[in-house]
């Protein structure tokens, strides 16, 4: 295992009433003004902005709201966001959806307490922020887990660029699963499909064997596994929610990240694609994993073989490595089909006059955990997902 530093700073509150419960006098704790962001409207059918609103009049609170916060936030939405914020001079932001509306809030919470353009800053002058807003997140989406980290993920429409950048963390996570009891339940596994795209993205790391980080991996991917098959059985199953919800904290709170190099290649080339459709970024993952992973798989061939027999539970009797790994990858690609997942580009929506060599072109290439892609490479890997 690497040398590491690990510190994470929110508070969580889980479960059932939780922010009923606790929520009036942690607001009693900040100051009187608060942005309140969301997103398209779901928190108002659901009854979640009521009870938000009844918390904050509760607490005397003056309240500017920031609505209509889109599935992959744009770099102008930040600005609009960032506006409000300074004009209303506010003093805590509530962010009340799933990773969109967090990740948004975060990059909201820095660029409202600078100047500089926070894009230019970070990617131009590779300087991050160090003053922001307080954030409280009331999670009503789990997959991406960005309740417990400081990255957030944002669309530069100008530059034709998604991206992922560094703002505030939430100092508090309330987590409740009942509320995701709304949501369209493809929408509830694309988001546990993310939660396992990270635990993959991670896992195939280094060092890449014989490390706490990957056997506690190994058990939430496994996790995983096991309750989405419930869910597509009993929707209701609140052990089941709860379990992904959960899970969803602990794929990006920083743990299983612990002591690894990792790459998360494959979110780089979906964070492209999205940049240029628009797509639901669980569901291209869910494209994009087995072709991407049949490309690397010979670079990182133990792990692949010890995912195969570990996570999917297939015996390594009469398998060379190499079969053992190639059947962990399409054990995977069959769960993806189970689960009803698009297994195509064409299944995603994305139309094929797209100019894939434009997006291939646009993508990070970064060092790589097992092999560093080249655009060429990602080219293929996209045609192939035709």
């Amino acid at each position: 295992m690497n040398n590491f530093i690990y510190e994470n700073k929110t508070k969580v509150y889980f479960g059932k009433g939780c922010m009923k419960e606790y929520l009036t006098s942690i607001l009693r704790g900040y100051s009187r003004n608060v942005l309140l962001a969301y997103g398209g409207g779901s928190v108002k059918r659901n009854g979640v902005y009521d009870e938000v609103m009844g918390y904050l009049s509760d607490a005397g609170k003056t309240v500017t709201e920031f609505s209509g916060i889109m599935s992959n936030p744009t770099y102008e939405k930040v600005q609009e966001g960032a506006k409000l914020a300074r004009e209303n001079e506010v003093n805590l932001i509530l962010a009340v959806g799933g990773g969109s509306v967090i990740d948004c809030c975060k990059i909201v919470s820095a660029q409202a307490k600078t100047e500089r353009d926070i894009w230019e800053m970070e990617f131009d002058c590779r300087t991050y922020p160090t003053e922001f807003i307080p954030m409280i997140a009331i999670v009503t989406a789990s997959g991406t887990g960005a309740e417990m980290n400081n990255g957030a993920v944002i669309t530069n429409e100008e530059r034709k660029l998604k991206a992922g950048m560094l703002g505030a963390q939430a100092d508090i996570a309330m987590i409740d699963p009942t509320y995701a009891l709304s949501l369209p339940m493809r929408q509830v596994l694309s988001g546990a499909f993310d939660t396992l795209s990270h635990c993959m993205e991670t896992y195939f790391g280094k060092p890449g064997s014989g490390n706490l980080s990957d056997e506690i991996n190994e058990t939430i991917m496994r996790l995983v596994i096991r309750n989405i098959r419930v869910l597509l059985k009993d929707e209701g199953n609140m052990n089941a929610r709860s379990e992904l919800a959960w899970a969803s904290s602990m794929a990006e709170n920083g743990i299983l990240k612990i002591g690894k190099v990792t790459d998360f290649e494959c979110h780089q080339m979906e964070h492209q694609l999205g940049a240029y459709t628009d797509c639901n970024h669980g569901a291209g993952l869910a494209v994009l994993h087995p072709v991407y992973y049949r490309h690397i798989y010979q670079s990182g061939l133990p792990k692949f073989a010890r995912f195969a027999e570990v996570v999917w539970g297939i015996s390594s009797e009469d398998k060379t490595e190499e079969e053992l790994a190639k059947s962990g990858i399409e054990a995977l690609a069959s769960f993806i089909r189970e689960i009803g997942l698009p297994t195509t580009l064409r299944e995603l929506g994305v139309n094929e006059d797209t100019d894939l060599k434009a997006i291939a072109d646009s993508c990070n290439c970064v060092a790589g955990a097992y092999k560093k892609m080249t655009h060429e490479e990602i080219l293929e890997i996209f045609k192939e997902c035709y």
